[in-house]
């Protein structure tokens, strides 16, 4: 690419992609990423970019695929044999919020930043609801179902696939129309969206996760990576306080867009621990693929909720 300086973006533990930073003429970014795990097809990528570039083109917060040369949102290359993906992305305005500290904008109030991260993924789930794809991605029950627990959690972790079989047995009775269960992002946290720091705007972007899920699992996974707001506040019941008053300025935000029932809300707790399960189920991924088991510091706590039905990743409790 003439004129373009391109750099490795650091991964994180347990990371599927190759992440380059490309700048244009010293002004315009992008983001190459590479795939090359062999865990997923074609049509999956497809899928995703399709699914990224309808949301784009009709409004969404979103950082837009951009088509290569040949007019296609994927570009497929052989390696010894292996199938490697690459897709070009715009690059987010503005930046993580971890990178400035978890401070927000100056001058700004957070319930601003907790009213736009819910409006953000309003417009979204909005969007999914009319979404027709030509390429499609999988179902939840297509990976979280007993046979892949069984399968990919050891029988000495028996306490814990019994938990999720259990829940597992809930999720398949809850209800899977075109209102409630749709294409998700399935990761949405401050680490797949950027903040512009001079209004407030949110870009969201990393669709690699997108799966055909309920709509309640993006919100309860907002919820879970909000505690730690008031992670340090040593009083249960005042964390619970705050962390309803967060959720509460999301869900504002979100309805600004679209709707959820009181119904779904109710079944919050629930949702959180689907949002424990897919945090579970991908420290087995990752060990697996490292032949290594996941350790007990990073499941632990964890694994102690689901087993012991505590509610709301036991944040409320002492």
């Amino acid at each position: 690419m003439e004129n373009c300086e391109i750099k490795p973006f650091p991964g994180h533990p347990g990371g599927r992609n190759r992440i380059l930073i490309c700048c244009r003429n010293g002004e315009k970014k992008y983001i190459l990423r590479i795939s090359e795990l062999g865990d997923r097809t074609g049509e999956d990528y497809l899928a995703e970019t399709e699914f990224v570039h309808y949301l784009a083109r009709n409004g969404a917060p979103v950082a837009d695929v951009i088509p290569s040369v040949h007019g296609r949102m994927v570009e497929c290359v052989e390696k010894d044999g292996q199938k490697i993906y690459l897709s070009l992305f715009a690059y987010a305005k503005g930046m993580l919020l971890c990178d400035n500290g978890y401070r927000y904008r100056e001058g700004a109030p957070l319930e601003e930043y907790f009213y736009n991260t819910g409006k953000a993924l309003g417009v979204i789930h909005r969007l999914s609801r009319e979404f027709k794809p030509v390429h499609r991605r999988p179902e939840f029950f297509d990976k979280y179902n007993r046979d892949y627990i069984d399968r990919l959690i050891p029988d000495s972790y028996a306490e814990l696939k019994d938990a999720i079989n259990r829940r597992l047995d809930e999720y398949g009775k809850l209800p899977m129309d075109a209102g409630n269960y749709g294409l998700i992002h399935f990761d949405f946290c401050d680490g797949n969206y950027h903040v512009d720091m001079n209004t407030g705007d949110i870009t969201v972007f990393d669709f690699d996760n997108c799966i055909y899920c309920w709509y309640m699992f993006d919100l309860a996974h907002v919820w879970t990576h909000g505690v730690g707001w008031f992670r340090n506040e040593p009083d249960p019941k005042k964390r619970m306080a705050y962390m309803k008053w967060y959720f509460d300025t999301v869900l504002e935000g979100y309805r600004s867009e679209t709707d959820v029932s009181e119904e779904m809300l109710e079944k919050l707790p629930l949702f959180i621990d689907m949002t424990l399960i897919e945090f579970i189920v991908d420290e087995f991924e990752c060990c697996e693929r490292e032949g290594e088991e996941p350790e007990e510091e990073d499941i632990g706590e964890t694994a102690e909720c689901l087993i012991h039905d505590i509610p709301y990743a036991g944040f409320g409790e002492e």
